[in-house]
């Protein structure tokens, strides 16, 4: 089977994978989901998911030959059953309804985000308000999130809701995937430190989500967001890209920053180098095991774990370019200074979203390590009582 589906697969890429097709030449762009849909109609967008639903029921294994052969061509679209959580949640706990309606609409490009915290309920994200309320076939939504990433493109949201406020905090809770551009949607940017825009405030006022658009089942939604934070947990363990790369990315940025900056007969700076590649290295394995519990449980702690680890393996890699850099740091017309201090301004990203990092060590300290759960006296009374700080 690898060999055959490796051969396949080049064979297929050769013929499909032009980056300038109907492009102007030399221009790194492309028709996005035109290619996309061909990928996902060729079942390698998602290779492990069921023929029924664009895959094609491969073995993790055999969906590696597929991520290396488009990796070596440059090819996008493989890896969506890993970073579209959109597709991800509605494919484990969406009804097959909701997969026949919006499956393949997702896998084959709108951006989903995540309208999970509220100005009141970032770390503590059961204590969200922003209402659902049933009225006929549809429900109407009022409310606030804020710290939205790509809220501006989205074509929808997953969208975590207060159904029943007579129940304690972790039930009552109903979980969407919202169609974002309609009336009583309004997204506002919030200006960063390192100049983007990525995060937003959304603002939702009367709009309408189809009740069939619920993900899993109804006041049950605190379940169903467990698994979308596991996934979203995993790919921010895994990493964000950082603005440093080494040559032709084959080798470690660190490694390669230091060489050019004459940096590696320094026996100290190359020990902290190597150790940083240790750290990462020492993650990718953890991400693995994370990656076969969520398989074979739908969800996984240990997702935190690497989350947590790779928040401060960024956090320490900026700080350690900045060391190579020396004084030049604070030469902003130089490109590695600029993307030093970028990485050390994004770092943070990776500290918040997702959850912060005193949260993913709540987390471990409980579920990974099973000591006794952190004190919450708001847990266990009718969500209507709990104290709001507005």
């Amino acid at each position: 089977m690898s060999g055959a589906l490796e051969h396949e697969v080049e064979k297929w890429l050769e013929t499909n994978w032009d980056r300038v097709k109907g492009c102007e030449a030399g221009k790194d762009t492309y028709d996005q989901k035109s290619w996309l849909t061909k990928v996902v109609d060729a079942g390698y967008a998602v290779p492990t998911w069921p023929e029924k639903w664009f895959g094609r029921g491969l073995s993790p294994k055999d969906a590696g030959i597929i991520e290396k052969a488009f990796q070596a061509h440059g090819a996008q679209g493989w890896g969506r059953d890993r970073f579209h959580l959109g597709a991800i949640t509605i494919f484990k706990l969406g009804s097959d309804e909701l997969k026949t309606e919006l499956l393949y609409e997702l896998l084959t490009g709108p951006i989903c985000c995540l309208l999970y915290s509220e100005p009141g309920a970032g770390s503590d994200l059961a204590g969200i308000r922003t209402r659902a309320v049933k009225d006929g076939d549809d429900f109407i939504i009022n409310g606030q999130k804020v710290w939205t990433s790509n809220a501006v493109e989205a074509e929808y949201g997953m969208l975590l809701t207060r159904t029943d406020i007579d129940v304690p905090k972790h039930q009552g809770i109903t979980f969407f995937i919202f169609p974002m551009k309609q009336d009583g949607v309004e997204v506002r940017p919030i200006n960063q430190i390192t100049g983007e825009d990525e995060f937003n405030e959304v603002f939702i006022t009367d709009a309408r989500v189809p009740e069939r658009f619920i993900i899993g089942e109804y006041n049950q939604g605190w379940k169903s967001f467990q698994t979308a934070i596991a996934s979203e947990r995993l790919i921010m363990g895994q990493g964000i890209t950082s603005r440093l790369r080494g040559a032709a990315g084959k080798v470690p940025a660190l490694l390669a920053l230091a060489h050019k900056h004459d940096k590696l007969k320094n026996p100290a700076l190359r020990q902290e180098i190597a150790q940083a590649l240790a750290y990462r290295q020492l993650n990718s394995l953890n991400m693995l095991r994370a990656k076969e519990e969520m398989v074979k449980n739908g969800s996984s702690s240990l997702a935190s774990l690497g989350k947590l680890a790779m928040s401060r393996i960024q956090h320490g890699e900026a700080a350690l370019s900045a060391k190579i850099l020396g004084p030049n740091v604070l030469i902003r017309d130089t490109e590695d200074a600029r993307n030093a201090n970028f990485d050390a301004a994004k770092a943070y990203m990776n500290s918040i979203g997702g959850g912060t990092d005193q949260i993913q060590k709540n987390i471990i300290a409980e579920r990974v390590l099973g000591l006794p759960k952190s004190t919450d006296v708001s847990r266990d009374i009718p969500f209507k009582e709990v104290k709001s700080g507005s």
